[in-house]
């Protein structure tokens, strides 16, 4: 490494990719240092828990992380059921977070609210590549500490900065005096928040699988609670790609989720509302009122905000950062995933060469490297820090040298905003299967140095 071995690499966020940085570390000889905003390693998974996931076991655990667990005696599940979010963090994540080697590197209830350079703000240029990085931490008991250390990889993820609900990207009129009546992204309806959802007039908002599992979840609820009444709003002039191919799905997870969709909103159970482009929010006693730009209005008593979500950067804001100025993405990986042009099956393997920025050593990766697109696969991320852990440790072969075992249909990742592959309808058995992903052909083995992935596709 170009600065003092002495200091360890800070690795922020303890989900999947975050861990999977440190274990990678642990296996290049580097310290790695920790720090979960959350108070447990997968905090943001915890909150849909409740959630399946579309690819099974084998796609969705780390190489290195599974070492450093088997070396322990840890079982690991059957690698082709498909797990919940509960079941990665209960039987991945928490496991990992508990070896010696990985708790003690681990500070939980640990926001990390800056990242600079030692006595330098992003103008000073002179020995600024062997400065060590200073990440200010605030800690869940109000102290506020600062860390030093010679390397920084940003696995932080998006989920706690959703898109907002107005349309521009920008926030509706009232929409934050409208907080009260506006849910998490995928809440569990059937659960633990079933109590807020019952017998309401609930709106879900959004064009992705996070809408189509609220809504399904929903329509299970109103079988139970009659008064329940299910809106869905969207921008577009259809749901068509939400319904995606059926039968035909290259993941029969997939396809069962947005025919059984499809199905509910034929039936009239889901209230469909195309073309509804949010302006406005007002909020009373009763409710709330959602105005869209055609003048049309809805009323409800809880919104759900599928909306997707976006990188919080502001605590890098003293970094030199080059990000693509569409998805905000790392430049030379923006025009690979722009979802205008690419799902995650197009999207090539890529490493520390492209996810680099102009402040060496420092990586943003996981779902948070994609910015705001939403097609991002726990595997690609898993590759993504074994090549920053080349890279940091001189490795620069190993880094450069992009391999990404994937099923031939790809693993597509919701708008969950975290790293983690799409979230299933729900707890059904026939969505396990003993062949391939999902039922999906066997997995073909992509790769290729990652300084050949350059360019912008035409589409």
């Amino acid at each position: 490494m170009a600065v003092s071995t002495n200091l360890p690499v800070a690795v922020i966020g303890a989900g999947p990719i975050g861990l999977a940085a440190a274990a990678h570390l642990l296996e290049r000889g580097i310290e790695p240092l920790i720090f979960e905003a959350g108070p447990a390693a997968g905090a943001a998974i915890e909150q849909w828990r409740h959630i399946r996931l579309f690819s099974p076991w084998r796609f969705n655990v780390d190489a290195a992380a599974t070492r450093l667990l088997a070396a322990s005696g840890w079982e690991a599940p059957r690698p082709t059921a498909l797990p919940f979010g509960g079941d990665l963090v209960d039987s991945y994540l928490a496991p990992l977070a508990a070896l010696p080697a990985i708790a003690t590197r681990l500070h939980t209830g640990a926001r990390v609210v800056e990242v600079t350079r030692l006595g330098m703000d992003k103008t000073h240029s002179r020995g600024r590549d062997t400065t060590p990085f200073l990440l200010r931490v605030e800690h869940a008991a109000g102290e506020v500490h600062e860390y030093r250390a010679a390397g920084v990889i940003d696995a932080s993820g998006t989920w706690d900065t959703r898109n907002p609900l107005g349309t521009s990207g920008l926030p509706a009129a009232g929409e934050a005096a409208a907080a009260e009546r506006i849910s998490g992204a995928l809440p569990d309806v059937l659960g633990r928040e079933r109590a807020r959802f019952a017998g309401q007039r609930v709106l879900v908002v959004g064009a992705g699988h996070s809408a189509a599992n609220t809504l399904i979840n929903l329509a299970d609820l109103a079988t139970q609670e009659a008064d329940t009444k299910i809106l869905w709003a969207v921008r577009g002039a259809s749901p068509e790609k939400v319904y995606g191919g059926g039968d035909a799905d290259g993941l029969p997870a997939r396809g069962q989720l947005g025919s059984r969709l499809r199905r509910l909103v034929e039936a009239g159970t889901v209230e469909l509302h195309t073309g509804f482009g949010i302006t406005a929010l007002t909020a009373s006693s009763a409710g709330v009122t959602v105005s869209s730009a055609d003048g049309s209005t809805l009323e409800a008593d809880v919104v759900v905000p599928c909306t997707g979500f976006r990188p919080d950067l502001d605590i890098l804001r003293e970094l030199r950062l080059e990000l693509d100025p569409a998805v905000e993405a790392p430049r030379e990986l923006g025009p690979l995933i722009d979802p205008e042009f690419h799902s995650c099956g197009t999207v090539a393997p890529h490493g520390a060469r492209l996810l680099a920025h102009p402040d060496k050593d420092f990586y943003i990766v996981g779902m948070k490297s994609y910015g705001r697109a939403p097609t991002f696969l726990l595997a690609t991320g898993y590759e993504q820090v074994r090549s920053v852990a080349a890279a940091l440790a001189g490795d620069r072969e190993a880094a450069d040298t992009v391999l990404l075992e994937l099923p031939e249909t790809g693993v597509c990742s919701s708008d969950a905003g975290t790293s983690c592959d799409i979230p299933a309808v729900s707890a059904d058995p026939v969505l396990e299967t003993a062949g391939g992903c999902c039922g999906t052909p066997e997995p073909v083995l992509v790769g290729f140095p990652t300084g050949l992935a350059h360019g912008r596709s035409a589409g």
